[in-house]
């Protein structure tokens, strides 16, 4: 279990190459900010969560930042405000001690779930003296558009404005600012009991907010934000099982990668953190994934979050529309925007080195069966909740079932989003058995009684084909495509889902092999060959051994992977099981999901 604070050494101009695991998150429901160890801002898309970065400096050293941090050494503490994704980081210097709070302000007197309808777009940075008397410097170099475009800086009542093409950002404080070699600087001593806040307002350019969203930038205060989200944290504390800090955190950051306006949950906050430092596997996840559905809406669900699961129903059957021969798209913009064409921004460096730097994803052309299983499974799961199925979300589910009964002999690219060719992945498969095994038990509610005969015939052919295809006598376990001998962690759905229980004979086979041949330092690996470890497959293994009877080794395994968290209770996508360093995008929605519901299934087995 991850510590809420940590020590650490740092330089006022620390240019070391930074550690995932060195940032903080901050949300307000539309955009994400990461916030480093050092005090700089470092990775900042306004005004949704997929907009052009205005501070990229995560991807490249020349694509602009927001410092504030003491001018001589340091060492920090830093946590979040209680529940809350308000984020308190405290320099020591050798002189005295300053606090910074950083926070993505909310609506003035936003509660509950809208807290995140509306956003002033406002960063805050408030410094509070501590103890004696410590400089500090701000350095405010925006670079809009991904590094691309230097703004015009000028000075303002107040402070400075930044303007950009449509960004215009504006830099308002009490301390005097320099405006030098296209950034914003100061320097300014703070003692014990003084403040000072820096606050900084995004605007469109040629298209501003007006006096009403002027107005709601003035009004928005630290405290609201404090409040709107102990308000929402306070309404969803149902849970009562194992692991209730790291869950309860892990629910925050779900609520902090759901876009407010639409309920859509992100994969993650950032684009291109990569998969392997060094290499070209670096994706744009900030788009709502139908892969992720079911396990994010049962992470919710487990989380106390029941109004969660009904929302994204609700984004999905907008954002899908009516669905006729098409292909079902897998991935949409937070929005529901369809069109995410992929491409690569040449000027930035990358994290650490690793290019390509990407925008856009080319995964939303691809087929993927298994999204049919993911949204009827979870509508299934909030069903009792629901008195009816609005009829744009009955036709859609509906509609994936049928295509499950039509197309689950298919082969597909899989969860893995495999981009050289399609296979029969078994957990494609899996989830067309799920699409239908639920849609027949919903039957009744969606109208669609005289489809049932068609889709229990279906059932039982995927049934038959995987038990049949999917069982590998050489590798000693469910292999992660038909015909195949090729070990894939995915198939540890199979018990998860309800498809084999996980003491069944061959199932209990598949998860030993797993866990002895992909376990490696503490995680998973998707397979043998990959290099690092997934924390959602770790915690599918987790769910497996609670389930197949084994609590003690289920713990240790969930012990080991939380344990790649961040100080501050973060998780990215994978771990370096040779460094124990994050890997890939940042927070991972995925990893916190399957934290979540292993927690819950840990609590079930002690139950």
């Amino acid at each position: 279990m991850t510590q809420s604070e940590s020590d650490v050494e740092a330089q006022p101009d620390d240019d070391h190459e930074p550690r995932i695991s060195d940032y903080g998150f901050l949300s307000d429901g539309h955009s994400g900010a990461l916030v480093g160890r050092n005090g700089s801002i470092d990775w900042w898309c306004v005004p949704r969560f997929d907009a052009p970065a205005v501070f990229g400096r995560l991807l490249d050293a020349q694509a602009g930042h927001w410092q504030l941090a003491p001018t001589e050494a340091f060492s920090v503490q830093r946590r979040y405000v209680d529940d809350t994704l308000v984020l308190e980081t405290t320099f020591q210097t050798a002189t005295g001690a300053v606090k910074v709070t950083d926070a993505l302000l909310l609506e003035a007197g936003a509660r509950n779930h809208e807290i995140c309808r509306l956003s002033p777009h406002t960063l805050l940075r408030h410094v509070e003296g501590q103890r004696g008397r410590v400089q500090m410097r701000t350095d405010f170099s925006p670079r809009m558009e991904y590094g691309r475009t230097e703004p015009h800086l000028r000075p303002v009542d107040g402070g400075v404005e930044a303007i950009g093409g449509p960004v215009t950002l504006n830099l308002a404080t009490d301390v005097p600012l320099v405006i030098q070699d296209g950034a914003v600087r100061a320097d300014f001593d703070l003692e014990a009991g003084e403040t000072v806040d820096l606050r900084l307002v995004y605007s469109r350019t040629f298209n501003p907010d007006g006096a009403g969203g002027s107005q709601r930038s003035r009004e928005a205060s630290l405290s609201d934000t404090v409040a709107g989200w102990t308000s929402w944290s306070t309404q969803h504390t149902g849970y009562d099982g194992a692991y209730p800090a790291l869950v309860r955190r892990s629910s925050l950051v779900l609520q902090g990668l759901t876009y407010g306006p639409s309920g859509a949950v992100i994969a993650a906050a950032t684009t291109s953190l990569p998969e392997t430092m060094g290499g070209q596997a670096n994706f744009d996840y900030r788009y709502a994934w139908l892969r992720d559905l079911s396990l994010t809406a049962r992470s919710l669900w487990l989380a106390a979050c029941p109004d969660e699961p009904n929302r994204l129903l609700d984004w999905l059957a907008g954002s899908a529309g009516r669905i006729r021969d098409e292909l079902i798209q897998i991935m949409y913009g937070v929005e529901g925007e369809r069109d995410l064409t992929e491409h690569t921004l040449p000027q930035l460096r990358g994290f650490g080195g690793s290019a390509p730097v990407r925008v856009g994803n080319a995964a939303w052309q691809q087929d993927q069966l298994d999204v049919f299983g993911e949204v009827l499974d979870a509508a299934h799961l909030v069903t009792d909740a629901i008195a009816q199925f609005s009829p744009p979300t009955t036709e859609l589910l509906t509609t994936l079932a049928d295509r499950a009964a039509q197309r689950w002999m298919t082969p597909d690219a899989g969860m893995w989003e495999a981009r050289d060719r399609n296979r029969h992945y078994t957990s494609s498969k899996v989830m067309c058995w799920v699409a239908l095994d639920r849609a027949i038990d919903l039957a009744a509610r969606l109208g669609a009684e005289t489809h049932v005969s068609a889709w229990t015939s279906a059932r039982a052919a995927v049934r038959s084909a995987v038990l049949e295809q999917a069982w590998s006598d050489s590798a000693g376990a469910y292999a992660g495509a038909l015909r195949s001998d090729d070990l894939d962690a995915s198939v540890l759905i199979l018990p998860l889902v309800g498809f084999l229980p996980a003491d069944d004979q061959r199932m209990a086979a598949t998860i030993e092999t797993i866990e002895a041949q992909l376990g490696e330092g503490g995680l998973i690996r998707r397979w043998p060959s990959d290099r690092s470890g997934f924390l959602i497959c770790s915690y599918w293994l987790v769910e497996c051994l609670a389930l197949a009877g084994h609590p003690e080794r289920a713990r240790r395994w969930f012990d080991r992977a939380t344990a790649y968290a961040n100080d501050l209770g973060l998780l990215a996508e994978e771990g370096d099981v040779r460094t124990g360093q994050l890997l890939g995008n940042f927070p991972q929605a995925f990893s916190h999901v399957g934290l979540i519901n292993a927690a819950w299934r840990l609590g079930q087995v002690a139950g």
